[in-house]
């Protein structure tokens, strides 16, 4: 597995810690494997539209120019 090293704000590290102490995740690694994970699969969800999701937004949905149809 590659490694990576970031630097992190102190209040970050210091949520991972509790995260860690409270039994939340075994270790430090496993922690900011699995919230980096966990990031990276909101972001898809959220972030930015590929050219397919921008045409429903175009159409507002279903074809329908001035509403959303659900």
């Amino acid at each position: 597995m590659p490694k990576v090293e970031i630097t992190v704000p102190e209040h970050l590290e210091m949520q991972i810690v509790q995260l860690v102490e409270q039994g939340e995740f075994v270790n430090r690694d496993e922690a900011i494997e699995d919230l980096l994970s966990t990031g990276i699969r909101a972001y898809k969800t959220s972030g930015p539209m590929s050219d397919e999701d921008r045409a429903f937004e175009d159409d507002g949905m279903m074809g329908h120019e001035d509403e959303y149809v659900f």
